[in-house]
Parts: structure tokens; sequence; C-alpha cells
């Protein structure tokens, strides 16, 4: 795949208010993508995408994230089968952030600790308590 590029908001009204897609990425070339449930809205994952994940996003109507841990693109779920069909993509104000509504398939997870979100655990006085919602 050629290397994907988006192009640059050239003015604070384009940025906010126009109809260009100008993802702001960081500079490791990054930007947060959260992936919540489509029909409960429930918070399933933070990852990271580069540009070439949201095209494939964008493309294949999969989500694609960016593993900074394996320094590679990662198409989620190719492995476990928690491939996650994106029903719909938004992207916040500033354009430094992607909000990615999804329906999970194979058993309805996206943790790959095998809970249904990674948000399973809860700060309670300095500790950690695992608590699904």
């Amino acid at each position: 795949m050629a290397k994907p590029t988006f192009p640059t908001a050239t003015s604070k009204e384009i940025l906010e208010r126009g109809d260009l897609l100008a993802p702001r990425f960081d500079s490791a070339g990054l930007i947060p993508a959260i992936a919540t449930h489509a029909e409960t809205g429930e918070v399933l994952m933070l990852a990271y995408m580069n540009a070439e994940a949201l095209e494939r996003t964008l493309a294949t109507g999969e989500a694609h994230y960016f593993s900074r841990s394996r320094n590679e693109l990662w198409h989620k779920g190719a492995t476990s089968g928690q491939i996650q069909l994106v029903e719909e993509v938004r992207i916040d104000c500033d354009q430094d952030a992607i909000l990615l509504k999804v329906t999970p398939e194979g058993d309805g997870g996206a943790c790959h600790t095998g809970f249904r979100t990674c948000f399973y655990r809860v700060v309670e006085n300095g500790k950690l308590k695992e608590r699904l919602p």
C-alpha cells in the first residue's frame, strides 16, 4: 500500500468547522483512537493509529491500529477473531483524536486478556480491583 497522506488544514476555521479530514498526528505520527460499542456506547479500548491504520480503517470498514509495543500495523481481531466492524468514525474538534463506533465480532470482546473491555479495573484506595461494567 502506498504511504497514505492526509492534507493539512490551512486555517482554524477549516480545521474545526470545515469538511476536510485533516487529522493532526503527534510527533511520532500517531493519533489516539477510542473504540466504543456501536450499540451500547460502552468504551471498549484506547489504541493509536498512524496514517496507514486510519486509511485502512476507512477503506475496509474494519478497525486497524498501530501497535506501539510491536511497532507495526495491527488489524484488530486478525488473530483473535475480535474483528471490529466500524459503524461510524468521528474526529474531535481539533482533529487530534479519533472515535470509532464498532460492532465487535467473534466473542464480542475487545481486550487481549479476555475481557469485553480493556477498562475492567477500577482504582480503589490506590489499588486495582477487577470490576466489570
